[in-house]
């Protein structure tokens, strides 16, 4: 790596235009990319995750050797999505439509960040009063690591010995404390000990209690709709030798590259990841006969008439009445590319035809006029709304094919749901209902810490071991994203069950496929092909289509 005029290139990868402060712009602003992003401040249990899994795509949490070093939901899944988005021998990325990741990459590095500030401390806290008394700091973990191993289960008997362990062992804490088998220094060290590790856990408290309210007011904020901005100052370089905030500002410029790709995957019954299932298609195929018996037809390709529909879709937010109707759709060029069902990773296509993730427009349109039969990528013009402030997206999908005589039309509906109800879930403070001193028959909230007694301990067990994470995953264990793994799809629900949502992805099919249709007829018309059958069959789909219903289309039954 060289550095030139105050900036880093590399040999490698690099398409932002310099060092500078990653900031999340108005596409970040929506609900789905709050939602994901509040994820990294989350203190729940790690397995919570998994009941936001869909039923193409399954989390895995890993048991470490250890459960007082058990990450929970936030460190979990900040650690796997910065390992997993950002890591140097990382497999490509799915898109996530409707979304920013970039600010839920951003927001994952800001609880990091937090977290390594607060392990810093408990690191501190834990050398003074454990390390140096490391005799009474290996019988406190025990204890609570027996705790943890009984009040594992919902038993409620279990329960209550989990509490009997925490009890007995401060009893036998009083006990040594009172009366220790050693005399002179020994004795005063041994009832050190036994003292020195219970006052470590009142400093670590406050600590733990502070980072606990920013996190908290994080998590709240984001969805609120306030959205408090990720600091990740360390991505910023501020002179050649750091070569750590370079490789992480390229990550981050990779990222947002990424996400513009034209490049797609279609996965058999999983659909075109990141868009969703196909939930619906219409076809229509005549065949090309001259309108004119004694001439022949004006030569032309696919291309032309996927050029004209373009063009058309184009005008789809204007219309006769000033009633509402279509925000400014995306509509782009796809390059389709076919993975196994179960595939675990998929490429992306490199070459000279590649720029910067982005398939060149001569390799699209050369896609589009040949490749339409047997292997290979295969061309879609795609026209997307994103809906419900990043909840839902829906894209309709067109390709046009002539084989022999035949020419075909077809348009494919997919639809991406709202992120899994478990991201939108708003933090509540701890709280218990008593019974007031003198009016005992009324009763009064009262408000309880953040942190619990176990909490406490725990994330200062685990303080040390941050330093090398490898580690601590082997000893506490992990979360393990869904493969092909992009941020939207892999917890997103179905929008079927939101009436409102499948209103929208329905009424959406009917315009579209009217337009494709008239513009493609144009073309036929302008090059002297006979439209009479082309017409009626449209018109037979236009009244199809008014009547969609969702159905699983890649699940075909045979």
């Amino acid at each position: 790596m060289r550095w030139r005029w105050g900036r880093a290139v590399s040999d490698g990868f690099d398409f932002s235009p310099g060092a500078q402060v990653p900031l999340s712009g108005a596409a970040g602003q929506t609900a789905a990319t709050q939602a994901l992003a509040s994820a990294a401040y989350r203190d729940r249990p790690v397995e919570e995750i998994l009941k936001a899994d869909n039923e193409w795509h399954q989390s895995k949490v890993s048991a470490g050797r250890l459960s007082l070093l058990k990450p929970n939901l936030g460190e979990a899944f900040a650690r796997a999505v910065q390992d997993r988005m950002l890591g140097g021998a990382r497999k490509p990325l799915i898109q996530s439509f409707g979304i920013d990741p970039q600010a839920v990459v951003e927001h994952c590095l800001a609880a990091i960040r937090i977290r390594k500030e607060r392990d810093t401390w408990l690191t501190a806290v834990m050398a003074l009063c454990g390390l140096i008394f490391l005799p009474g700091l290996v019988f406190w973990l025990l204890v609570f690591q027996i705790r943890r191993m009984v009040d594992r289960t919902d038993n409620k008997r279990a329960s209550g010995l989990a509490t009997t362990v925490l009890v007995v062992g401060g009893i036998l804490a009083v006990l040594f404390v009172l009366k220790t088998p050693f005399d002179g220094f020994w004795a005063w060290y041994t009832r050190a000990a036994v003292i020195a590790p219970v006052l470590g856990w009142f400093w670590a408290k406050r600590i733990c209690e502070r980072t606990a309210q920013d996190l908290f007011t994080r998590w709240e904020s984001l969805l609120s709709g306030g959205g408090l901005g990720a600091k990740i100052p360390e991505a910023v370089p501020t002179d050649p030798n750091e070569t750590a905030a370079e490789r992480l500002r390229q990550g981050l410029a990779r990222l947002t590259a990424e996400q513009h790709s034209n490049s797609v995957f279609y996965a058999g019954p999983k659909g075109i990841l990141g868009m969703g299932t196909r939930w619906g298609s219409w076809h229509l195929a005549e065949d090309l006969v001259p309108k004119d018996p004694d001439k022949e037809i004006h030569p032309f390709r696919s291309w032309d008439v996927i050029r004209a529909i373009h063009d058309q879709l184009r005008m789809l937010e204007r219309g006769p009445l000033h009633t509402g109707g279509f925000p400014k759709p995306s509509i782009r060029h796809w390059i389709v590319t076919p993975v196994g069902e179960n595939a675990g990773a998929v490429a992306r296509p490199t070459g000279t035809d590649v720029d910067a993730f982005q398939i060149k427009q001569h390799e699209i349109q050369r896609i589009c006029n040949e490749q339409q039969f047997g292997s290979g990528d295969r061309h879609y013009l795609g026209v997307q709304f994103t809906l419900w402030d990043g909840q839902l997206v829906i894209t309709m999908l067109i390709t046009v094919t002539v084989l022999h005589e035949t020419l075909r039309i077809e348009v494919t509906g997919h639809a991406l749901g709202p992120v899994n109800s478990l991201f939108t879930t708003k933090p509540s403070p701890k709280t218990k209902q008593v019974s007031k001193a003198i009016r005992f028959w009324e009763t009064t909230t009262k408000k309880l810490p953040l942190i619990e007694t176990d909490e406490v301990v725990r994330l200062a067990a685990r303080a040390p071991f941050t330093w090398y994470p490898p580690l601590l995953d082997f000893l506490g264990g992990k979360l393990t994203l869904p493969e092909p793994f992009g941020l939207r799809h892999a917890w997103a629900d179905q929008p079927w069950r939101h009436r409102f949502m499948a209103d929208d992805a329905l009424r959406a099919a009917t315009p579209v496929l009217r337009v494709v249709h008239a513009a493609a007829i144009k073309v036929l018309d302008e090059n002297g092909v006979d439209t009479t059958r082309f017409g009626s069959r449209s018109m037979a789909l236009s009244g199809s289509v008014q009547d969609a219903t969702p159905k699983k289309a890649d699940l075909y039954d045979a």
